[in-house]
């Protein structure tokens, strides 16, 4: 072990035990010294996103949580112990994306470069103090820059970015997305303003819908209004959209969508054809709030699609320039444009606790929790 570096550091494990029990704990993980190309990171702060719950909790029934001298459990339904057969035995460390300070590096100079720096983190296994990484997967953050607010400098600064990305490489001139009052939704009002694309933001709220048209929103659609698909089909005339990310999932707003994009195509065309316009309509399904079946009625024409969409598929995608462009946006605008909201903010210990595991688990927007490793 270097002189001066931590023997080990707490980090938070998922188990899925044989019996069909969740169990989370606390452990010590030996700190790894950094070799030739890589940095020592003291993690501060780290998000719960969506996709950290999946790994976290599985699919735990989370009305049987209990906590025992230090270890949390969890029953998992027989029907859904198929889902998580292939980690049954494993502790696994959980957690996407954090931040924190380099406090060593390998002898290079590159690496030894960001000793001192402030840099956000992403690649699994964040809930932990110390992480040893490639310094080429760090992102170092400009000069004053706190681990707080670069916790969540990935999954949804980069996907707000990557949906601009990807309407202008499949041709399309503006797009729709829902759960829209979200973090990420946030950003990418913040983004289409700035960059000139159109945007209809689909909420479940008035005051959600308010919340948005305070930040500048102009198209805001409450999907629990009655005049819903009314509102949908005016907005979407009014902007062109023809691409849809649907953080939903289930049910039949994808449906609603591609009808509502039908419908303003048809008026554009002026005429009637048996095949529906020949305007291409796209919906990605990236999330899955709603867990229901996606229900299409197919009443749009032809030239449609509905299709999965993830971050990381997109990135491989790009060429590294592009990617190194996109993440030094982000960097600029950190505090700005990709500043991030949470309802709470909690200690890794605080992660383990019953009431607060079923707070920061609700499907809902405005419920984002961070994990704040330094009070630990």
């Amino acid at each position: 072990m270097a002189p001066n570096l931590p023997a080990s550091g707490i980090q938070l494990r998922s188990l899925v035990r044989t019996d069909g029990v969740l169990e989370l704990s606390l452990a010590e993980a030996p700190v790894i010294p950094p070799g030739e190309g890589e940095v020592l990171v003291r993690i501060d702060a780290a998000p719960i996103n969506p996709g950290d719950l999946g790994a976290l909790l599985g699919p735990a029934d989370l009305a049987t949580l209990q906590a025992d001298g230090g270890v949390t459990t969890a029953s998992i339904p027989p029907a859904l112990r198929r889902v998580v057969a292939g980690r049954i035995g494993q502790s696994m460390p959980t957690g996407v994306e954090g931040a924190g300070v380099v406090i060593a590096a390998g002898p290079d100079a590159a690496s030894q470069a960001l000793v001192g720096r402030t840099v956000a983190v992403f690649g699994g296994g964040m809930y932990a103090r110390y992480r040893t990484l490639p310094a080429a997967a760090v992102l170092p953050m400009n000069e004053g820059a706190r681990p707080a607010d670069a916790a969540a400098s990935f999954a949804n600064p980069l996907t707000a970015l990557s949906m601009v990305e990807s309407l202008r490489m499949e041709g399309h001139t503006a797009l729709v997305h829902t759960a829209a009052a979200s973090n990420l939704g946030r950003m990418l009002v913040r983004v289409c303003r700035a960059d000139g694309v159109g945007l209809v933001n689909i909420v479940r709220s008035e005051a959600q819908a308010q919340q948005l048209r305070e930040l500048g929103a102009v198209h805001v659609v409450d999907s629990s209004a009655p005049g819903f698909m009314a509102d949908l089909a005016a907005a979407i005339a009014a902007t062109d959209a023809t691409l849809a990310f649907d953080a939903v999932g289930g049910g039949q707003l994808a449906n609603q969508i591609l009808a509502a994009m039908e419908q303003a195509q048809g008026v554009q065309a002026g005429g009637y054809s048996r095949y529906g316009s020949s305007r291409h309509k796209q919906v990605y399904i990236y999330g899955g709030l709603d867990t229901r079946p996606t229900e299409l009625a197919r009443s749009y024409g032809m030239a449609w699609s509905v299709g999965g969409w993830i971050l990381t598929g997109f990135l491989a995608k790009l060429k590294p320039q592009d990617v190194l462009r996109l993440r030094r946006r982000v960097v600029d605008e950190l505090t700005t444009t990709f500043k991030s909201q949470y309802t709470a903010e909690i200690s890794l210990r605080e992660a383990l606790e019953p009431e607060v595991i079923r707070a920061f688990s609700r499907k809902g927007t405005g419920g984002k929790f961070l994990i704040r490793l330094d009070r630990d």
